[in-house]
């Protein structure tokens, strides 16, 4: 209906170019326009003005030797008064956007290692817009934004960096680790020795109280009960400690303690005794033999 009235309608953010005869004759704007095809004009096309992305898988080499696909998101948009360059210069922008991303990745990125691809991807990211700037201004449109959205290396050195990585994170743990058992053991030491240095001060201090207690008891014994000395009393008082002994081990029925006498004369007193006991048994033998 619109072509029989010589009418044309251009949507929001679009332009259409509109020709006479085969030659430009302009740029229409968003709205309804009068298009009298009976003297020659016509649409040639219309040009969205919206901002459109274009993906870009690379597969290049780094420096050292790793083959990698890097992913490059490109944003771009015609520009409304350039509109006729970017509508008759170009007739596959997604290809020419393509073709100076592979120039521009393919330069940059086999100058550095791997592990710099992911650290400077921001630079390489950056040397794409300053190239398709420049070349796509004169076709008429605008860069807006290029983006590194992705570096894929090949998986074989994917798997190989993850096990770099997970024994790094392993050798920091067991590092960790042992830390955590040297203080402990620091700490069991220092506990031990302090539990040892109390018990020390307990038995000195009990020592020193036996040591006070036998020598009020030795004094009072002594003023108490004349022409006694106090070898006198100390000889009673152990002797008194001995039978306290005997009599709590013969009070224990599962008592395993035997006093054997020691020191340097009890030694020989011992040897004596043993021999003494072999002669016994041999004659003994030698009897029951005849």
């Amino acid at each position: 209906m619109g072509n029989l009235l010589c009418c044309v309608q251009v949507d929001q953010s679009t332009v259409a170019i509109k020709e006479r005869f085969g030659k430009f004759n302009d740029v229409l704007e968003p709205g309804c326009h009068f298009l009298p095809w009976c003297i020659g004009s016509q649409i040639a096309g219309y040009l969205t003005l919206r901002l459109q992305q274009l993906d870009v898988r690379c597969e290049t080499k780094s420096k050292d030797n790793v083959f990698v696909t890097v992913v490059a998101s490109i944003q771009y948009r015609a520009l409304a008064d350039k509109a006729t360059d970017a509508f008759y210069k170009l007739s596959n922008t997604g290809s020419q956007i393509q073709a100076y991303v592979f120039d521009v990745i393919r330069a940059s990125v086999p100058k550095l290692n791997l592990d710099d691809v992911f650290e400077q991807k921001n630079q390489i990211a950056k040397a794409v817009e300053d190239e398709l700037e420049k070349a796509m201004s004169a076709y008429g449109y605008e860069i807006v934004q290029t983006l590194i959205v992705d570096i894929e290396p090949d998986e074989h050195v994917k798997r190989a960096m993850n096990e770099i990585n997970a024994a790094a994170r392993m050798r920091v743990a067991a590092n960790e680790k042992a830390e955590a058992e040297k203080i402990v053991q620091i700490k069991r030491a220092e506990g031990d020795a302090e539990a040892k240095y109390l018990a020390g001060l307990g038995v000195a201090r009990q020592r020193q109280a036996i040591v006070d207690g036998l020598r009020d008891s030795v004094l009072g014994f002594s003023s108490n009960v004349p022409g006694t000395s106090a070898k006198d009393v100390l000889d009673m008082v152990l002797i008194t400690q001995y039978f306290d002994t005997m009599k709590e081990i013969g009070a224990t029925s599962k008592s395993s303690a035997v006093f054997i006498p020691h020191g340097p004369g009890a030694v020989s007193d011992i040897a004596g005794q043993i021999r003494h006991g072999l002669l016994q048994g041999l004659a003994v033998e030698q009897k029951n033999l005849l």
